[in-house]
């Protein structure tokens, strides 16, 4: 009945097909040429670094940055890992990169655990100064470290933790816990408040509520937070080079030690190579979880 009620015209209308918007639209072809020019300029330093690093030094010494390699050698990856000296040591970089990992894990674990306890009872506990504690939290997180690093050293010294593995541990989980309070205590608060009082209501504490309810949820916010502390706290350099001591010096500082050798022969392309490994787990951590990076980014987003 009402297709008969219509008029010819407006069926008519409804039948004719969509044009087609055309595939290179000036808009369109201005945005890819954007993205290529910008991914061209973030990775030729990339490439300039892989082809350096895969190269023998009489090519290197030719000037030619960008031609690729006309013999092909793994050597320079061979000494970055076993033989490239730091200062008088020659035991590679492999030495700075088990460090590395002996600091990060617990660091990333303590400053995770800290944090998602302070946003958990700050969400839903909300004890008496609770905004206060948090406004001191995040005014923490914008404070220099250059300007902590004294008063740290005088407190971790006179507990004879300076120059230790726990000592750089706990100075990462200070460090971490604001921003890591921060993401958590955002994305509990928008978990509705009933959850909570069912939970109350059903006999639930602190810790078991926590454990038992709001950890199975927080597996998106828990994948952000491991992917910010794994990178920042491997690619730090200041607080491990004052804090970790000589017998814990994290990657990053090893790697300057490398570059930075004034004696003998600049190896260029042990020096590339040296760079690329210490670089390829905050890279790995990005490639792996980026997807569960940008999901956990978007949910906290829309929650908060």
């Amino acid at each position: 009945m009402n297709t008969l009620s219509q008029s010819p015209r407006s069926l008519t209308e409804k039948r004719a097909p969509r044009r087609k918007r055309p595939f290179f639209t000036p808009a369109r072809v201005g945005i890819y040429a954007f993205l290529i020019v910008s991914a061209l300029f973030f990775l030729l330093p990339l490439y300039v670094m892989l082809v350096t690093s895969v190269k023998p030094m009489s090519e290197i010494r030719l000037g030619n940055l960008l031609a690729l390699p006309a013999h092909f050698t793994l050597a320079p990856w061979r000494d970055a890992w076993l033989s490239a000296c730091t200062g008088l040591d020659c035991n590679g970089i492999r030495v700075g990169f088990w460090n590395s990992v002996r600091i990060v894990v617990p660091s990333t674990i303590f400053s995770i655990a800290v944090g998602a306890v302070n946003g958990y009872a700050m969400s839903f506990w909300r004890p008496r100064g609770a905004g206060v504690l948090f406004a001191i939290l995040l005014a923490g997180a914008f404070i220099p470290v250059q300007v902590l690093v004294y008063p740290l050293v005088r407190v971790l010294a006179s507990v004879h933790l300076f120059s230790s593995l726990p000592g750089i541990v706990i100075i990462h989980t200070i460090f971490g816990m604001p921003i890591m309070t921060l993401l958590f205590r955002n994305y509990y608060a928008a978990i509705p408040l009933e959850l909570f009082k069912a939970a109350r209501i059903d006999g639930g504490g602190f810790w078991r509520i926590f454990v038992q309810l709001m950890l199975p949820m927080s597996t998106p916010i828990i994948v952000v937070a491991i992917i910010m502390q794994v990178t920042g706290i491997w690619n730090d350099f200041i607080l491990g080079l004052v804090f970790a001591g000589t017998d814990n010096l994290p990657m990053t500082v090893q790697l300057n030690n490398i570059i930075n050798t004034t004696t003998g022969e600049r190896l260029y392309d042990v020096n590339m190579a040296a760079t690329i490994l210490t670089s390829l787990v905050p890279l790995a951590v990005y490639f792996l979880s980026g997807r569960w990076f940008v999901r956990g980014i978007a949910t906290g987003a829309i929650k908060g």
